[in-house]
């Protein structure tokens, strides 16, 4: 398993022996930046993709290859995810089409220079590599296999990148799917809400076609901080749910935790001072907990989602007979919460559903 970090300490992992990377390109001008920032470990020698912008060694280690990435980037799903990281790689200087069920969706992306398909099949069809980030396994599959699906657009040569959150089962359908026509398929799902989206601070969990990942990490590398390859298909998918599942089970504990401090007399935002300087510090208690606080829930994370990862997750861990009675109650409070209504509000407001409580 491979882990790369964007860290301004990165050479540090780098031994006397590895290439010094230089990277020029009419597409992605500003990919220097981001490999002298997190080095990949390993690229392809022989190119998967037409040449549209190529990377060099500059140092004398016996190997002068010129590796060629994708240029014609498709990317379908244009929600609270999709359209920072879309916007990261337009502002790389990629050359992106977009889609979204709903046009107008895209037309901020537009606006600074995407380009438009009005179907998943013809953003396939067009582009070298196509992303896919859509909000559930039904959607992924749809987009991916159904009428006008990207599979349709497919062939040799293209690569198919879902980084959505489903389960492993879904993952592996649409890997069969895109296999069939002859591309390539990496699941390559992400951990980080809109903010890391926005701030190109993702982690990618990927597994699949390795030579797709090879190909495609210098534009994960634009979109996220750190990117981890897992091996096989579905093995991305069982990470993202693994994390998921922990998140939301914290995120219910610490709703439970500021509630019974301001119950007991004790000043909720001290509590959220204490935590963050403790050993169970973690970002998001910082992050949300101020806000819990005052009842206000900005989305960067819909509750809905967190659900059904939960959901999921337990799916995972039944298959496989892993007793998890934390995440099952977690969920639970989650299936409360949006049976208030609070479904397209943030995760954490999962503590309404504790407020409701008698």
């Amino acid at each position: 398993m491979t882990l790369l970090v964007k860290s301004s300490y990165s050479h540090r992992f780098l031994s006397s022996s590895t290439p010094t990377m230089s990277v020029c390109s009419s597409f992605c001008p500003q990919l220097r930046s981001y490999f002298r920032q997190k080095p990949i470990n390993s690229l392809p020698t022989k190119p998967l993709f037409p040449l549209s912008f190529k990377v060099f060694s500059s140092q004398a280690t016996g190997v002068s290859a010129k590796d060629e990435l994708p240029g014609r980037i498709g990317f379908l799903g244009m929600g609270i995810m999709g359209t920072p990281m879309a916007r990261n790689l337009l502002k790389a200087g990629c050359d992106v089409t977009v889609w979204n069920r709903t046009k107008s969706k895209c037309d901020p992306l537009i606006s600074l220079g995407a380009k438009y398909q009005p179907s998943p099949d013809e953003v396939a069809a067009s582009c070298d590599v196509t992303f896919a980030m859509l909000a559930d396994p039904e959607s992924a599959m749809d987009v991916a296999c159904g009428k006008h699906g990207a599979a349709s657009g497919m062939g040799p040569g293209k690569g198919y990148v879902d980084v959505s959150t489903v389960d492993g089962d879904t993952s592996k359908l649409i890997n069969g799917h895109i296999k069939a026509t002859g591309a390539s398929f990496l699941e390559a799902p992400v951990s980080g809400s809109k903010k890391p989206a926005e701030d190109g601070q993702l982690i990618f969990l990927a597994a699949g076609d390795k030579s797709l990942y090879n190909t495609v990490a210098p534009l994960l590398d634009i979109m996220g901080k750190s990117r981890f390859y897992l091996g096989d298909v579905g093995n991305g998918a069982a990470m993202k749910l693994v994390v998921n599942m922990i998140m939301g089970s914290m995120m219910a504990t610490f709703s439970e935790g500021l509630l019974l401090s301001e119950k007991v007399g004790l000043d909720p935002n001290v509590l959220v001072e204490v935590v963050t300087q403790g050993a169970i510090s973690a970002p998001m208690y910082s992050l949300k907990g101020p806000s819990m606080i005052e009842s206000l829930y900005p989305t960067a994370f819909p509750l809905k989602h967190q659900q059904k990862d939960l959901r999921l997750a337990l799916g995972l861990a039944e298959s496989v007979s892993q007793s998890t009675p934390i995440a099952a109650a977690a969920n639970e409070l989650y299936k409360v919460a949006k049976s208030h209504g609070l479904s397209d509000e943030d995760f954490s407001a999962v503590i309404e559903a504790l407020k409701a409580k008698k």
